[in-house]
């Protein structure tokens, strides 16, 4: 009997424990064949998510039918199929609901993003992200913004999960715009606060806010924190943001911060002056719709918060910021707060941390000098671990940074463009607003 004529779950669990003895093989292999297995797997692992996807689908058609066969409701079609979904998951009836949902809607409203699951470029965190970030559009545009973006599905799999949604809300803001506001009003009056129990006698409290009061909540904890270490706190930089979140929450409800906080945004001129549909950026959070920088801008202005504006300036050809110089060896003051408008998170490919060190790419020693092209943004972990044995970067003249793992495996990123590619050098605004205390 071959193993197409097998029953499905016999098959699948041969391959199971086909894989289970290769694993308990003894033997030695080298580094990079050990890459190149962990990467391997982790493909197979998005095809069999795909493909439980599948199943489910005919799991669901086959149960509907039936109902519909034995005389059920048009309201009960479909009734307790998420709960049989979530049985063999052995998951929660309302992750078992979700899982029905993307099996759904991925294979017949999202071909390209269906493709991509299937033949292992995305998982399924990354046909979820398509499936919710496209549900307020009209089908035809949501198959435009499908095959856009998941169309080339070896472009698709280099996007990090935030690239990946800041691609989905550009190209959904392009394609209708008036959906886009109307969910986000709705999301802002949604706005709630939840408390979840966490191990150890611990709790999750977690808000939900408008992107503003969120990142402006964050920069005052954030700032809190660092004034406290600088002064020589024991506590760690979490562990005062936590405490002096919990102080001001008892200490009773402000109007505005009991001390100034700054935030950044930067857009382009034509994004704030002409209306344009450039994608803005907000500091500490990532991309957001040209429109919800102008409102950000114009309360700004409207509120007695200061507001001071610096223009940059974006390459005409790939729209990243230009690079800019400075004869000091550390890099700290404009030429920090440039690379990190530049890179906006962590370099590592798929990483979204956001900045912590602004570093040289081959180390100060090697370079003799310091530049914003020589320099790159990365989180904490991912500085100090291009510092381990046999690591090398290389930065490029086209401003791309190379890193070479011990294995001999090779990653290359270049910073995410700032602004629309046009014909002449793009005017980036950065406008730094303060919340007065």
């Amino acid at each position: 009997m071959t193993t197409d004529q097998l029953p499905a779950a016999a098959a699948i669990a041969a391959l199971r424990g086909e894989l289970r003895s290769i694993l308990d093989s003894p033997g030695a292999v080298q580094q990079a064949e050990l890459v190149d297995a962990i990467g391997e797997l982790e493909t197979l692992g998005r095809v069999v998510t795909a493909a439980q996807a599948e199943l489910t689908a005919r799991l669901d058609a086959s149960l509907t039918r039936e109902q519909e066969e034995a005389g059920a409701r048009p309201e009960e079609i479909g009734r307790g199929v998420g709960h049989v979904v979530a049985l063999a998951r052995r998951e929660s009836p309302h992750r078992g609901r979700r899982h029905l949902s993307l099996a759904r809607i991925v294979p017949t409203e999202l071909p390209h993003t269906w493709a991509a699951w299937k033949s292992g470029h995305i998982d399924e965190w990354g046909a979820t992200v398509v499936a919710r970030e496209t549900a307020c559009l009209p089908r035809e545009h949501r198959a435009a913004v499908d095959e856009a973006v998941a169309g080339d599905a070896d472009a698709l799999a280099q996007l990090s999960p935030r690239q990946l949604m800041a691609r989905l809300r550009s190209e959904t803001e392009a394609r209708d715009p008036g959906a886009c506001v109307a969910r986000r009003r709705k999301a802002e009056s949604e706005r709630h606060v939840t408390l979840r129990p966490a191990p150890d006698c611990m709790t999750w409290l977690t808000a939900l806010l408008p992107v503003k009061d969120g990142v402006a909540a964050w920069a005052a904890l954030t700032r809190t924190a660092d004034t406290a270490r600088a002064e020589g706190d024991p506590r760690t930089h979490g562990q005062v943001m936590a405490d002096a979140l919990v102080a001001s929450v008892l200490a009773g409800p402000h109007e505005r911060p009991s001390t100034p906080v700054s935030l950044g945004v930067v857009m382009t001129d034509a994004a704030l002056f002409g209306g344009a549909d450039d994608e803005a950026h907000l500091e500490d959070l990532g991309p957001i719709p040209a429109e919800l920088a102008r409102e950000i801008v114009c309360g700004a202005a409207t509120a007695e918060e200061e507001l001071s504006i610096r223009r940059l300036y974006a390459s005409p050809t790939t729209g990243e910021l230009v690079s800019m110089d400075a004869r000091t060896r550390t890099f700290r003051g404009n030429l920090a707060k440039f690379v990190k408008l530049r890179d906006r998170t962590c370099r590592t490919p798929w990483c979204d941390a956001p900045v912590r060190h602004v570093d040289h790419v081959t180390g100060w020693q090697s370079s003799r000098s310091t530049s914003a092209r020589g320099g790159q943004g990365l989180c904490e972990a991912c500085n100090y671990a291009k510092t381990a044995h046999r690591w090398r970067a290389r930065a490029a003249p086209d401003g791309s940074v190379t890193t070479t793992l011990p294995t001999g495996h090779q990653h290359t990123t270049r910073p995410p463009p700032i602004a629309m590619v046009r014909r002449r050098i793009v005017p980036v605004l950065q406008m730094d607003y303060v919340i007065a205390g």
